[in-house]
């Protein structure tokens, strides 16, 4: 297993795994989102953005929680 800098096993909160920990640059690759814009959904704080946390000062965010997210941007578009 990969091992980040920063990462503790005995910090992750709610029983995430490392593997599921994303930071930014891995959400806004795997979303094509500026981190300008993820910092925007952020601070701006309305469910706009992907829920997110601090970890060891660095934001970071759950895959399970991107992942939603990214079907209920889906569901409030609608099918084309």
């Amino acid at each position: 297993m990969e091992r980040r800098p920063g990462l503790s096993i005995e910090v992750i909160h709610a029983g995430a795994s490392l593997a599921e920990i994303m930071l930014m640059e891995e959400v806004s690759e795997l979303t094509r989102i500026p981190r300008s814009t993820l910092r925007f959904y952020r601070h701006a704080g309305q469910g706009q953005g992907p829920r997110s946390f601090k970890l060891g000062g660095r934001i970071c965010y759950k895959r399970s929680d991107v992942e939603a997210w990214i079907e209920s941007q889906y569901q409030a578009e609608g099918v084309r």
